[in-house]
This record gives structure tokens, sequence and C-alpha cells, in this order.
């Protein structure tokens, strides 16, 4: 994790700041207007426990997807046991699309994929919606 500020225990750096700010964290903008059209966003993060400081610091910088009006719960790895996870990041896109994000052992994100499968993109929504299930509201999760 490259976030020297948050690390020294001194909060998150200046892109993370309010809407409309210049500062707003990239991304921001287009899930508010997919939001503002009725679009849900939904995030579901399976973390392994005890977590890692580049965990603690996505859990802290979190607060920029809700602002943004995305929905964030978290799942501990062990409480996603049956649920066949993709070996990457993903996100599907209404049952048709899947983006597969490929990171760095720091978080960052190194490349992505779009696939049009229908039927990866219709297994990738499932699993989706199994962790959702299993998962707790971010406000709920008490990272340790």
């Amino acid at each position: 994790m490259e976030c020297p500020i948050f690390r020294a225990g001194r909060g998150l750096p200046i892109r993370h700041r309010l809407p409309g700010s210049e500062e707003w964290a990239p991304g921001g903008d287009l899930v508010s207007n997919a939001v503002t059209r009725g679009v849900s966003v939904r995030r579901a993060r399976v973390v392994s426990e005890p977590v890692s400081d580049y965990i603690r610091y996505e859990h802290a910088s979190t607060v920029v997807n809700l602002l943004a009006g995305e929905e964030v719960r978290w799942l501990p790895r062990r409480q996603a046991l049956g649920v066949l996870l993709p070996a990457t990041g993903f996100w599907p896109f209404d049952e048709t699309v899947v983006r597969w994000g490929f990171f760095s052992g720091e978080g960052a994100l190194l490349d992505h994929e779009v696939s049009e499968d229908p039927s990866t993109a219709g297994q990738c929504a499932e699993v989706l919606k199994a962790l959702w299930q299993r998962a707790v509201p971010h406000a709920q999760y008490d990272i340790h």
C-alpha cells in the first residue's frame, strides 16, 4: 500500500474528499451518476482476517464509495465457504458483462479485461448475490 499518510495514522490523503471537489476520487462521479439514474451499485469485499494494512486502508477509504451512492458489504473469507469465487476481482453488469480486475499484492490495479460472455457474466452475478446475502454492511463490519 502506497499511502504513508494513512500508515502514519494521519487519516486519508486529500484525494479522498467530498463529491464535487477537485480531489474527488476517480470513479466517484461515474458511480453517483449511475445511482442517480436508478442503477444499484454494489460491492462485496471478501477479506482474509486478520486484515492487512491495505484492507485497513480500503475500509477507511470506503467512505468515498458510500458518498457516491455505492452499497458496500464485507465478508470474512471463512464465511464464503461453499461459494466458488473467481480467481480475481470482478464486477458483473446486468448479468451480461463482467469486468475482471487484476491487482498487485499491495492492491494497485495492474490491468483489467471485459468479457461479454453471458454464461460467465451470469455466473459472476450469482456469486455476487450469494456473497451479498452473507456479507455485512460496511458500518457493521468490525475491522480488527
